[in-house]
């Protein structure tokens, strides 16, 4: 965590979903937590929990934000001590306006990929992305990678990227080298873009 605050990150995300192979306990995250500078910010990633496990974590690991990646309800996004952002899995089916019933500011686009609730390592249609822009902010993801994270920006223009396998070794082990370049990429292209 530290290395990727170094590298330059906005925000780390922490999955607390038993059955992915990134998963952390809350309390190791409360320990990763303690140590991030102020402007970092620890986001949970949940799948299916209850609201009382979701706000029993956010306590405990200093969370500032929630992300939905599952198949929670609407209802699901309300009453939340901090900022949640729904994931939504975006495959042949995806409609934009399917967004609206969620009330929230910000959307995680992830690929849908059956029997999965991310980490495919696949990229999506991201003219899909483009549409979605019109219902909130877009976080991009999906197989994104140093080698097309510029295209995927400049395409879409999303409020940020976030990133997973792409800049692993393996499964749950992120690779310094990647991580680095990943974001140096980024930052390179926000440089430009101004």
């Amino acid at each position: 965590a530290l290395y990727a605050v170094d590298a330059g990150v906005d925000a780390l995300g922490f999955i607390f979903y038993t059955k992915s192979p990134r998963y952390v306990t809350p309390e190791i995250v409360g320990e990763i937590v303690a140590e991030l500078p102020p402007f970092v910010i620890p986001v949970g990633v949940f799948v299916n929990a209850s609201e009382a496990r979701m706000d029993a974590v956010v306590k405990l690991a200093g969370l500032r934000a929630i992300q939905l990646h599952g198949d929670e309800p609407p209802e699901a996004c309300l009453g939340h001590a901090v900022p949640v952002i729904r994931a939504l899995r975006v495959g042949v089916d995806f409609e934009p306006e399917q967004m609206r019933s969620y009330l929230v500011d910000t959307y995680l686009l992830d690929t849908a990929k059956s029997g999965k609730y991310g980490g495919t390592g696949e990229t999506f249609d991201w003219t899909k992305a483009i549409a979605a822009k019109e219902m909130g902010r877009i976080v991009l993801s999906g197989g994104l990678n140093p080698d097309n994270v510029t295209d995927a920006m400049e395409a879409v223009q999303p409020y940020a990227v976030d990133i997973g396998s792409g800049v692993e070794a393996k499964p749950g082990k992120k690779d310094p080298q990647k991580v680095k370049q990943f974001l140096k990429t980024v930052r390179s292209f926000e440089l430009e873009d101004e």
